[in-house]
């Protein structure tokens, strides 16, 4: 890992990790790149399994993991079945690895039986583990299970990282449909389907001992029917971006990110809220908190889903290109609704939809529905339309002032046109 990546986890940590008592990962950098010794290939008919959907196969697939991952780790092919697991299939890395590893089980569904809330796999990391890739994984649970895919690395100086889930399924499991906790970075999800799960679609956070989630890419996922949110940033984590996505009728938001969010691009958000009683006890596709950017994402609604976006904005918000509208029961859905901290901003350029500011909050919006350009009114706004050193208010009584530099009350300055 070059410095360049290291200063960047630094200023995570110094950003939103202190609170939990994260400290940035040290070491990395000394992690030499070294020859990759030869990968041992294993299959898991090589150790009993039958994929009848009747068998229990936990054990043969359990004899089949540890044979592959043992010492430095290799690949694992589980051929095409249906596999029945009673108990959580664990990976537990304790040894370095620095070369490509994993499974492959393009035509392998694991069929959970599982009825005392564990995991159906597990991969803990107490070392430093690079190029994990899951590919082609498919579990179908029943609901008494835990996390379909569970990925954690609680430590301040091992880490999960440089990893792909990519073409994987993970429905109907009892908690959620994937969950990354700690020290798992620099990794991505790619074309993953995660439906029906009782808890979240996917939840990425922070350690809560130890450990900085962060640089997540995910992309062309669907997170769809999921009990509680669509997909959720916990413990103060932000840096996941999601590129191509799509989040629909979760019971709550498609995305609940209450420290923030990196980046939304080209995102679709529809008919979330299902658990509301009617749109008007309903909510926006996404609950943010802090900073985020959105860019091209929609949103549309006939049932329960207010508006693309609600946020309570402490830094910067931008949306760029984004819409939301509704339909039906949904007629009043609009864009956004924001509020903040006095002194952050949104700024909207080209969007469409309404927007509601909420307690005094505004934003700059550029072009969108009323084309134009619409800035902040109060004089306290940060948004105020600068002319050089000059800023520009409307009073309480609703005249046009104007001031060399910042205000210092309503009534301070000049009129404008009296």
């Amino acid at each position: 890992m070059g410095p360049g990546v290291l200063s960047r986890r630094g200023m995570l940590a110094a950003g939103s990790g202190l609170a939990l008592g994260m400290t940035p990962v040290a070491g990395l950098a000394a992690t030499a790149e070294v020859a990759e010794p030869p990968r041992r290939m294993v299959s898991a008919s090589q150790h009993g399994v039958v994929g009848d959907g009747t068998t229990d196969d936990t054990a043969a697939l359990q004899r089949a993991l540890d044979a592959a991952f043992s010492e430095a780790g290799g690949f694992l092919v589980i051929p095409p079945g249906a596999y029945k697991i009673t108990r959580s299939l664990r990976v537990t890395v304790n040894t370095n690895v620095g070369h490509r590893w994993g499974i492959m089980a393009h035509g392998a569904r694991l069929l959970s039986a599982i009825e005392d809330r564990s995991n159906v796999l597990e991969v803990v990391c107490h070392a430093y583990a690079r190029f994990l890739l899951l590919e082609g994984l498919d579990i179908l649970g029943t609901g008494r299970e835990g996390h379909g895919i569970y990925l954690e690395c609680e430590h301040k100086d091992k880490a999960l990282y440089n990893f792909c889930l990519r073409d994987v399924v993970v429905q109907s499991c009892g908690g959620d449909g994937c969950r990354l906790i700690g020290n798992v970075f620099e990794g991505q999800i790619v074309n993953g389907y995660f439906r029906k799960n009782k808890g979240n679609g996917a939840t990425f956070g922070h350690g809560v001992r130890a450990g900085i989630l962060s640089a997540i890419h995910v992309f062309a996922c669907i997170f769809g029917d999921n009990g509680h949110h669509g997909a959720t940033l916990v413990n103060g984590c932000y840096d996941v971006s999601f590129h191509g996505c799509y989040l629909l009728l979760n019971g709550l938001f498609g995305l609940a990110a209450e420290n923030g969010c990196t980046l939304l691009s080209n995102c679709g958000f529809e008919n979330n809220h299902e658990q509301a009683n009617g749109f008007a006890r309903g909510d926006a596709g996404i609950w943010l908190q802090n900073f985020g950017a959105l860019i091209g994402c929609t949103a549309y609604s006939v049932f329960n889903q207010k508006a693309l976006i609600r946020a309570y904005v402490v830094s910067d918000l931008v949306m760029v290109g984004c819409t939301g509208f509704g339909g039906g029961r949904a007629q009043g859905a609009g864009l956004a609704k924001l509020s903040g901290k006095r002194g952050a901003s949104a700024t909207l350029v080209g969007c469409n939809g309404t927007v509601d500011y909420l307690n005094g909050f505004d934003g700059i919006e550029v072009g969108g529905d009323g084309g134009g350009v619409r800035f902040g009114a109060d004089w306290q706004s940060p948004n105020l339309p600068r002319l050089g050193e000059y800023r520009l208010w409307v009073d309480k009584s609703g005249r046009l002032r104007l001031k060399q530099g910042a205000p210092a009350a309503d009534d301070d300055g000049t009129l404008v046109g009296h």
